[in-house]
């Protein structure tokens, strides 16, 4: 078999089979994974016919080393002019798994013509001011079917008005996942309560049981609920353990925004739903967020409590003159509001809502069925009454040690795939555990720690494509499959 009938492309591979290069070749195709080949296991003319018969989009070749595998993808013009191996890192995801994406056009416009103004402040003292604030309360009041929206400066800051609202004060317990990210026992700490934390299941929901005994156990007469990574619990059961335990129910929704339990919106199972607009969230303004309700004096507490001064008249989604009344008086002023610049980036991204969330759920099921077939990999099954809408996907990574586990998520993200895992022993970017929590009083979370154990997670950005989600799955198998 001579070499002048090879391709440019299998010729640079022969050179190495004839160097005693150990190689293994990935084939990338349009629709899938195709195969994963080794030199080793076919005759060169059949590695030929497999090669060549693709419409290959990457080959990427790996070079065997005590250490590890090393892919480097290479393009058919780079073979046929590079003599030796592209010094290139090995197969990776070119994307960022972060990216937020543009905000849209008609937003940098509107955010252009108010600065023009000078008029980013939501109130107006003597004269009137933009009223992009008030005009998204509205929209996200309508959007919600709740009577009122309030819109903040952050997630963090709508839970924690949302705690003072109700009544949570000094020394309180309040009841809330431990499975969680820090802002939310943040907020507790704010309010100056105490966070009992609850057990969550191997699906990354809150455990019934577990709940029902810590508030017979704490005396606690509030739930803040995070749907957290936008997993949504049986909210039906849940709403009535609260009724039977006459626990307010807060609901932290930032990771469920345009998502539903059983065609009911999350956000309007609980007394006051909390929205988070940071830059990862389904809309983005850097910070923002949104408080919605339909109780007069939750609402006009939390326009108080955040800075309305006595210009709370200028909201057009708010409670009657009398029921200012009643907190004006006794309400101090955080300093929590929300200004027009942020609400006119944030209106246009409301409306594409629907949109949004198809695409993200489209992205979900992509990544969904490719990482179900991975061995060692598990999805956790969705309830089919939950209309999550998701943002970021979660597996667990079972059957290794914390060591294999910490090589694995390290190894993704080095090559694009940017895996967190919930049990490291440090927190980590936005990641941490119940442990990590110094200001908070010890608490053993069995359930919780095991589940967190081998849980994963990555964002999926809008801009994700199919075949980004081909090599996302082939990334991680190949990991999976490294020597320890």
């Amino acid at each position: 078999m001579g070499r002048t009938t090879m391709s440019p492309v299998l010729d640079l591979f022969l050179s190495y089979m004839d160097s005693n290069v150990s190689l293994r070749v990935s084939v990338i195709l349009p629709g899938a994974v195709a195969e994963t080949l080794d030199e080793s296991l076919f005759t060169f003319s059949s590695l030929r016919s497999r090669v060549v018969a693709a419409p290959w989009l990457t080959i990427g070749f790996y070079m065997k080393r005590p250490e590890r595998y090393h892919c480097h993808p290479i393009s058919s013009d780079r073979i046929m002019t590079s003599p030796e191996p592209v010094p290139a890192p090995f197969l990776r995801l070119d994307m960022d798994l972060g990216d937020p994406g543009p905000l849209p056009e008609d937003a940098v416009a509107a955010s252009a013509a108010l600065m023009k103004t000078g008029r980013l402040h939501r109130y107006g003292e003597y004269a009137g001011t933009e009223p992009h604030v008030d005009l998204l309360e509205r929209e996200y009041a309508g959007y919600m079917g709740s009577r009122y929206a309030v819109a903040v400066n952050s997630g963090g800051c709508a839970l924690f008005l949302a705690l003072k609202s109700v009544g949570v004060g000094p020394g309180d317990p309040v009841l809330v996942n431990a499975f969680n990210l820090a802002p939310v026992p943040g907020a507790i700490e704010h309010a100056g309560a105490r966070a009992v934390l609850v057990e969550v299941n191997d699906d990354f929901l809150v455990d019934p049981d577990d709940l029902v005994h810590k508030a017979r156990q704490s005396g606690a007469k509030v739930l803040l609920l995070t749907h957290m990574r936008g997993h949504i619990a049986d909210m039906e059961a849940l709403s009535g353990i609260c009724a039977q335990l006459g626990l307010t129910m807060i609901e932290d929704c930032a990771h469920t925004m345009g998502a539903r339990w059983n065609g009911r919106p999350t956000g309007r199972f609980g007394t006051i739903g909390c929205f988070s607009t940071q830059t990862f969230k389904h809309i983005n303004s850097g910070e923002g967020g949104m408080l919605v309700t339909d109780d007069d004096d939750c609402a006009a507490r939390a326009i108080l409590y955040s800075g309305s001064y006595m210009l709370y008249g200028q909201h057009g989604s708010s409670p009657p003159e009398a029921v200012f009344d009643r907190w004006k008086m006794q309400t101090p002023n955080y300093s929590m509001r929300m200004s027009n610049l942020v609400a006119c980036i944030l209106r246009p991204q409301l409306r594409e809502m629907p949109r949004r969330e198809r695409l993200w759920n489209e992205r979900y099921r992509w990544l969904e069925e490719r990482l179900n077939r991975i061995d060692g990999i598990r999805v956790p099954a969705r309830d089919r009454r939950e209309q999550f809408v998701a943002s970021s996907i979660q597996f667990h990574a079972e059957g290794m040690d914390a060591q294999r586990l910490q090589a694995f998520a390290d190894n993704c993200t080095a090559r694009g795939v940017a895996v967190k895992w919930f049990g490291r022993s440090t927190p980590m970017g936005y990641t941490s555990l119940h442990r990590h929590w110094g200001y908070l009083e010890p608490q053993s979370l069995p359930g919780t720690d095991q589940s967190l154990s081998d849980t994963c997670d990555m964002r999926i950005p809008l801009s994700l494509t199919e075949e980004h989600c081909n090599i996302i799955a082939a990334i991680i198998q190949d990991e999976l499959s490294q020597p320890v």
